[in-house]
């Protein structure tokens, strides 16, 4: 029979309607490691809902926690910028006070992500509206790094966002990205991008950040995985070991 030391658990926190990011993060996962999962209800990615989603964040941490999960991940962007500056960490506390597990979220790992790739300018593409755009770029501004440019699609019923093929994503990568930016930033958890992270950042020449990569990064690294997980972009192959910054020098 196994013991509780030969593997780790995952906890991760989705919106209801998100139907990409299970298939992506049991792609991503390493030997060892498995996925557990509680869904917060969100069917509009629209400012409104990303604030609703919330509402059942500790009783939904509560259930991962009888999983006895080791780390947990809000992997949701739009929800976890919302409300600006600080308001991850927010988040992050309710997770933790509820499960008395270590948390993360999706807009945390994202800064962390950064920093850790000593970028300083991004540009960010993403399938929602150009007004939920905003706010995630706000939140990334006021975070200390510089949005050069960003670019969404248009969508707000989540269900339509998850039937997107990747080439919409790589698509409007390569049209949002700058000579000038450091990073590519693929927001939206709901998004297919994995599947052409790899290309993506060999044809633009740069680190590609994706919702869901950066939240397993995360995540993995709070339940003590540091070893390198290749197909997934520069970020989980190269840099699962590197020392945590938490923000821009």
């Amino acid at each position: 029979m196994a013991t509780r030391a030969d593997f780790r658990r995952i906890g991760l926190l989705m919106p209801s309607s998100n139907t990409t990011q299970e298939p992506e993060f049991i792609r991503m996962m390493p030997p060892g490691v498995t996925l557990h999962v509680a869904r917060l209800p969100l069917r509009n990615v629209e400012p409104n809902a990303t604030i609703r989603i919330v509402e059942d964040i500790e009783s939904e941490a509560r259930k991962l926690a009888d999983a006895d999960v080791d780390a947990i991940v809000l992997a949701a962007t739009a929800p976890s910028s919302r409300m600006g500056i600080g308001y991850d960490r927010e988040l992050i506390g309710r997770i933790e006070s509820a499960s008395g597990k270590p948390a993360t979220t999706a807009s945390t790992a994202s800064i962390q992500a950064l920093a850790t790739l000593g970028a300083r300018r991004l540009t960010i593409a993403a399938p929602w509206s150009n007004e939920v755009n905003a706010i995630a770029a706000a939140f990334i501004e006021a975070s200390a790094y510089q949005v050069l440019a960003h670019k969404a699609l248009g969508y707000v019923d989540n269900l339509e966002i998850g039937l997107l093929d990747e080439q919409t994503a790589l698509d409007l990568g390569q049209e949002v990205d700058r000579p000038d930016a450091d990073v590519l930033m693929l927001a939206c958890g709901n998004w297919r991008t994995l599947g052409i992270v790899d290309r993506l950042e060999a044809a633009i020449g740069k680190p590609v950040l994706t919702t869901n990569q950066v939240s397993l990064w995360s995540v993995l690294r709070l339940a003590g995985h540091t070893a390198p997980v290749p197909g997934c972009g520069v970020l989980m192959r190269d840099f699962m070991n590197a020392p945590l910054i938490e923000k821009a020098a």
